[in-house]
């Protein structure tokens, strides 16, 4: 652990002495395509997380306006620096087209995020999906995205799905004392519907939506590095894989159909439905106010586990004592299985409503107020139904937080605070305080981030999205938590680009496990690429994760719960990651990466070795006509085959574009388990063949 963190101290400093400029970009890196299945593809294979998929995907779907975003909307474009956004910021007070400002490189890098409609003119797009596998028995599910807007300041969109999986809202059985709910039929869903009107010195919108607030720590449910009040929400997330066609246990399903895949639905979050608004405007010499209210009333899914049912306690319900209700399944007439693990939609009701206040001063200064409170209400009659500890929402009723914000900056400075309280009911709770500092030294392509953060034991807000460690306290990752990250990011253009962070972070309190207060953990990585030449661009990324303390030998005993191993004994993982990119011929790219980990984990109980090989080649032979085929073999433990994850993965994506207001798109995947059949703990999956298809029309 002391090497680790000497490590990061001395490429902290490295990094900060200016000894190496740095890519710039609050995401892990510059995807080349951003298309929902090519940002999927990253996701498993690692190189991003799930909150930058997220992030990418909503500003793809809403765009930046150059011309009309603010100084935090344009900071979310990937590889902007503040200093960058300044600059689009000036030339956009001097009259000039705000996208003057940018390389031609960087335009061509940011266009899929751009909003560029003209105004009073009617435009828009619709999107039909399609997933299917092979072994389906279902027909296949289908979402359709549509979105238009451009007269009179209104802008539309929507998103219906044709589901054959998801379950009904389930009900209470007084008798059971558990949930029942029909078999799973084909319907159709409008998740998501939206009305928006923007105008100079005012918006409203009416429908889904996601918010978001100075640093993230009070309230931020739209991923983006840095949020500025509401944007309409219409993302879905395509099917990743298959689930098993069988949803009870027992002998609820034929052998054949326990043992069959099908393809799930496809998915999306749930943030926020009801009516969003600001209004804005001059108050005094250079000062503005902005002034932004929401309401709220959303059906919320939930995890069966998650579900507490307080008539089964035989106390307060901390600390594991309470149950969680099954859930009974109609299977045949007058027949009923138990529902294997499986989240359930409309498990409550969620009444919630805020707003935010903030004083700018300038583009670089301002004090913001921040406040939400919501409330769940359980719709089943009968039953005493709350949280689990483990659920990210804190039990015992309503909820919420209430946070002030500010922002300072000159010169190459700027500076960043956000304190927050927050409240809830929980049994022995009652909310705690949260603060997050950032300071950004920011030049032409280069930025230099020192963020420090503390999240009290009892900061129970299942709305927050600030920066945080991967291990969570009762469902939540912003919690419990004291610590520091430096952040040094670069890119020249046609040369090089860098990327350095060392995060580390302790636990103040004991979370889940007694003793586990005060527990390491630190985390480094740096990621070079460079452009020698268009057909040699070499990248090298190294990757270090820590947690030391507990030592493996008091953890390999068996003597400890599973949560203890996870919150107390030591695991670490070092890795380094090889990739070469050339453009061999014009409209042909070709990249090879290899990437290889020594892990150590104590349900392991040693040392591990993984290794994953990407192939990647992409091909343009007409104007009309883009191929881009992928390799991926990932083998976690290469010394044997018999556990974790072994597959190797193969697929290619054809997008034609018919016209210039139609495309389309296809996807195969076949995907193979390599695990060794003769001495595998489960048996391995057959050879899966997994499609994509997509139409696009725009107007």
């Amino acid at each position: 652990m002391r090497r680790v963190l000497w490590v990061g101290w001395c490429l902290g400093w490295w990094l900060a002495a200016g000894a190496l400029p740095a890519h710039a970009a609050p995401y892990e890196v510059e995807p080349e395509s951003v298309g929902a299945q090519d940002l999927l593809a990253l996701v498993e294979e690692g190189a991003i997380s799930a909150e930058t998929f997220s992030a990418l995907l909503t500003l793809r779907r809403t765009g930046v306006d150059l011309g009309l975003a603010s100084r935090a909307s344009l900071y979310g474009l990937p590889g902007l620096t503040y200093s960058d956004v300044d600059a689009l910021l000036r030339s956009r007070g001097g009259g000039s087209a705000a996208g003057g400002a940018l390389t031609e490189a960087a335009s061509r890098r940011l266009s899929p995020f751009l909003d560029v409609r003209t105004p009073g003119r009617l435009s828009g797009d619709a999107r039909l999906m399609m997933a299917f596998a092979a072994s389906d028995g279902l027909p296949p599910p289908l979402a359709l995205q549509v979105r238009a807007g451009g007269l009179a300041g209104l802008r539309v969109g929507l998103l219906t799905s044709l589901a054959r999986r998801t379950l009904e809202p389930p009900r209470w059985d007084a008798r059971r004392r558990a949930f029942v709910v029909e078999a799973p039929g084909t319907s159709v869903m409008l998740p998501k519907l939206y009305v928006q009107w923007t105008g100079a010195r005012a918006s409203l919108l009416a429908g889904t939506y996601r918010l978001g607030f100075g640093q993230r720590l009070t309230l931020d449910t739209t991923a983006l590095p840095s949020p500025d009040g509401f944007l309409p929400d219409d993302n879905l997330r395509p099917p990743a894989g298959l689930e098993r066609a069988c949803l009870v246990g027992g002998a609820g399903c034929e052998p054949e159909e326990r043992l069959s895949d099908v393809t799930p639905d496809f998915r999306w979050d749930e943030g926020f439905r009801g009516i969003a608004g600001t209004v804005r405007g001059p108050l005094g010499t250079g000062a503005a106010l902005s002034l932004t209210g929401f309401g709220s009333y959303q059906s919320r899914a939930l995890a069966r586990h998650a579900v507490l049912d307080r008539s089964l306690c035989s106390s307060s319900g901390r600390g594991g004592v309470c149950k969680a209700p099954d859930v009974w399944v109609r299977v045949a007439e007058g027949r009923w299985e138990k529902l294997t693990a499986r989240t359930l939609p409309g498990m409550f009701q969620e009444l919630a409503g805020g707003g935010n206040a903030t004083l700018a001063l300038s583009s670089r200064s301002h004090v913001g107020l921040t406040g939400w409170v919501a409330r769940p209400v359980w719709g089943q009659e009968g039953a005493k139904l709350d949280f689990q500890p483990t659920a990210r929402y804190p039990a015992g009723g309503a909820f919420g937080a209430f946070g002030l914000d500010a922002a300072w900056g000159r010169g190459a400075l700027d500076v960043f605070f956000e304190g927050t309280r927050s409240f809830d009911a929980a049994p022995g709770g009652g909310g705690d305080f949260g603060a997050v500092q950032r300071t950004v030294l920011s030049g032409a392509s280069r930025e230099l981030e020192l963020s420090l953060r503390y999240y009290g034991r009892g900061f129970a807000n299942p709305y927050s999205g600030a920066p945080s460690g991967p291990d969570a306290l009762e469902g939540l990752r912003v919690r419990n938590e004291l610590g520091a990250r430096l952040r040094y990011l670069h890119r020249d253009e046609g040369a090089w680009r860098l990327r350095g962070q060392v995060d580390a972070w302790t636990l103040p309190a004991d979370g889940a496990a007694a003793g586990s207060a005060g527990t390491l953990h630190a985390r480094a990585s740096v990621r070079g690429d460079l452009q020698v030449r268009p057909w040699l661009r070499p990248s090298l990324q190294v990757e270090l994760r820590d947690n030391g303390v507990g030592g493996m030998g008091a953890c390999a005993d068996g003597s400890r719960s599973e949560q203890e191993v996870e919150d107390l004994c030591a695991s670490a993982r070092y890795g380094v990651t090889a990739r070469v990119r050339s453009d061999v011929a014009k409209g042909l790219t070709i990249s090879l990466q290899y990437g290889h980990a020594r892990v150590q984990a104590p349900e392991t109980k040693g040392l591990r070795y993984d290794a994953q090989a990407v192939l990647d080649v992409r091909a343009q032979p007409l104007a009309s006509l883009k191929l881009h085929g992928r390799l991926v073999w990932k083998d976690q433990d290469v010394s044997e085959r018999s556990r974790l994850q072994q597959e190797l993965r193969t697929a290619l994506d054809v997008a034609w574009r018919v016209s210039s207001a139609v495309s389309a798109r296809g996807r195969y995947a076949w995907v193979l388990d390599l695990k060794d059949a003769r001495v595998a703990r489960v048996p391995p999956d057959p050879p899966r063949h997994l499609f994509h298809l997509e139409w696009e029309t725009r107007f």
